[in-house]
């Protein structure tokens, strides 16, 4: 029997709702099966110069994309370093996620910035990044990542739903694991929030106030996405040319917009959890009025997870994904993105 070493590793995530960087210290053993303990964790929300830099950077030149890479790298390992001293740290892992820039699997492009070997070099930890672009040169979708994590974790529940910058979720399907983005959430509700002066709709009372466009509604379920078959992901270029591009052709008032956004976004997750046991985690759990209108439309029954799993699951899980490619372990499913195989995923910097 393979003997397993107890694992401290910093799980480290950007989404792309552009909170912040996510920072989960968790401990990882196995005993016939995986285990996991949940210690410290952190959100270091971006400066104004940061969150505009990401927002636009999927539009500058490649060169100036890597150049961009190198420098959020040199930041990440400043937020690390001032992580590991504040909590007195023994770290024998760094997982980084970094952020996603450019994801677009049907042309065969994804890439995350924040260069592991920058990180490596900076705080002497080994480090694990790049985790998509593998599974995107074997034909997969490079995402979504976290099933392994829910297979390994949280196998208890029927369904783990993501409520992030897009929603997504995972299941078991005739013995084997499956999963995909389902529609945008938290980066088109913060991004109407932000045009009344708020980060994001606090608990959904925005568009709680508002009334349903349902012209717009009907358009935005009509969206070709929704019926093509997975696996399928999302990502700021589909954004932009399928959902943004409708959303642009109705002057309606923000309340009025959210209220229909929130409306549709239920209406998706409905059409695709429609009974069993559902974990929820990810900053839309937070959205009370999101979460009435989901409950609202399924059979299903949709469990909050504790505050401290709602916002760090994924990098709880991007740190396990990080042992997995330590233990030579699969840790990126073919069922799950469309690959020609099961793959081990991420680049392992250790000098």
């Amino acid at each position: 029997m393979r003997i397993y070493k107890q694992y401290n590793v910093i799980g480290l995530m950007s989404g792309t709702s552009l909170d912040g960087v996510d920072l989960a210290f968790a401990s990882f053993y196995y005993n016939k099966t995986w285990k996991y303990q949940l210690d410290v964790c952190q959100t270091i929300p971006y400066n104004k110069e940061w969150q505009t830099h990401l927002q636009q950077l999927h539009l500058k030149p490649i060169s100036e994309i890597y150049q961009s890479s190198e420098r959020y790298a040199i930041y990440l390992s400043q937020l690390l370093n001032d992580f590991i001293l504040k909590n007195n740290l023994k770290v024998d892992l760094i997982s980084s996620h970094g952020h996603t820039v450019l994801h677009d699997p049907e042309k065969s492009i994804t890439l995350q910035i924040g260069n592991g070997k920058i990180i490596n070099a900076k705080l002497n930890i080994p480090v694990v990044s790049d985790f998509r672009s593998l599974d995107v040169e074997l034909g997969g979708q490079g995402a979504p990542l976290v099933p392994v994590g829910d297979e390994l974790l949280f196998s208890k529940y029927d369904y783990c739903l993501n409520l992030g910058g897009f929603s997504n979720f995972s299941f078991k399907n005739d013995g084997l694991r499956k999963a995909y983005d389902i529609c945008p959430v938290n980066i088109v509700l913060n991004k109407y929030s932000q045009k009344l002066g708020e980060q994001y709709d606090n608990k959904g009372i925005i568009s709680k106030s508002g009334s349903i466009n349902n012209d717009l509604l009907k358009e935005l379920n009509n969206i070709n996405y929704y019926k093509k078959l997975p696996p399928k992901s999302l990502g700021k270029e589909w954004l932009e040319r399928e959902f943004l591009y409708v959303l642009k052709k109705y002057n309606d008032s923000t309340p009025n917009i959210l209220r229909t956004l929130v409306e549709h976004i239920a209406i998706q997750i409905a059409n695709c959890i429609k009974s069993g046991k559902c974990l929820v985690t990810g900053g839309g759990a937070f959205n009370t009025f999101l979460i009435q209108r989901i409950k609202a439309m399924s059979q299903a029954n949709f469990l909050l997870g504790d505050k401290k799993l709602i916002e760090y699951k994924e990098a709880l899980i991007f740190g396990l994904l990080g042992v997995l490619k330590i233990e030579k372990e699969i840790n990126c499913l073919a069922s799950v993105t469309g690959a020609k195989r099961n793959s081990i995923v991420g680049k392992y910097f250790d000098q």
